[in-house]
């Protein structure tokens, strides 16, 4: 099958696993992030993402590999716990196929969040930050290869990647939240000193390693998009600390509830 044809099979069988047919939006939980679905709403069923299709199993610590149903008022929302990457040796559309899943099975909205290092002065280690951009450094894109025109246009604007509207409607619940723009870079390693002032001369508030390419899937398929980074570290050289992943796991799991009621804010407002 065509990347597009498994993520239809995989929207099929997720609507024959949780007992409906269509979701009304997506979130993509970032490391550490898990306790933010419970936040969100009722738990009407969980499923493996491995039982899908088309999803590899997680190799990452703190990193799950499900999918949750969320009765969220009159919305369906889909919690994926945990994502694929890049550095565990996948290609973009496997990056980008649970995106591509939910947006197939009725999403027209996802909500896209990480954890990532802070390049911008003031920004604090548990501040939820909102992308209002993103440079893509990691050299690849979930576009390349055979295109569904039906589906999506083979090249695809990316100027309001980041949806303003869905922006506005974050800020309304929470009007001290800053945007800024992220940076993904590859990995597995994180950026040595100078790729961070590389970043920062190139306009990067934050860093990390995910997010970017399925904001790309999600755009191509006629989603809007809103992302939030939560700032778990100082960004390589900044701190004079050596970066640590279960640190960054820690800080992530610190602020999941709070934030994770945000986002529920944010959906009861769609």
């Amino acid at each position: 099958m065509t990347p597009y044809e498994a993520a239809l099979a995989s929207a099929d069988r997720l609507g024959e696993a949780t007992g409906c047919e269509r979701h009304d939006v997506a979130v993509v939980l970032g490391s550490g992030w898990g306790p933010a679905a419970e936040q969100i709403g009722e738990v009407v069923a969980e499923v493996p993402l491995v039982e899908l299709g088309g999803f590899p199993a997680a190799t990452v610590a703190g990193h799950g590999s499900t999918v949750r149903s969320i009765a969220a008022g009159d919305r369906r929302v889909l919690a994926f716990l945990g994502r694929t990457h890049l550095y565990e040796g996948h290609e973009p559309h496997a990056v980008v196929h649970g995106v591509r899943t939910a947006v197939l099975a009725g999403c027209r909205t996802v909500v896209l969040t990480n954890a990532a290092g802070g390049i911008r002065p003031g920004l604090a280690v548990g501040q939820a930050v909102l992308i209002a951009d993103h440079l893509n450094l990691t050299g690849r894109s979930p576009l390349t290869g055979a295109n569904r025109d039906d589906l999506g246009p083979r090249f695809v604007d990316l100027t309001q990647a980041w949806s303003p509207r869905l922006r506005a409607l974050a800020r309304a619940v929470d009007p001290s939240l800053e945007e800024g723009v992220y940076a993904c870079f590859a990995g597995p390693q994180y950026e040595t000193p100078a790729e961070v002032r590389m970043a920062r001369a190139m306009g990067a508030d934050l860093v990390g390693m995910s997010t970017v390419l399925e904001c790309i899937a999600a755009r191509h398929l006629g989603a809007e998009v809103l992302g939030f980074s939560l700032v778990t570290n100082l960004a390589a050289g900044l701190s004079g600390e050596v970066l640590d992943h279960a640190e960054v796991l820690a800080a992530g799991a610190a602020a999941a509830e709070r934030v994770g009621a945000l986002i529920a804010q944010v959906v009861a407002r769609l």
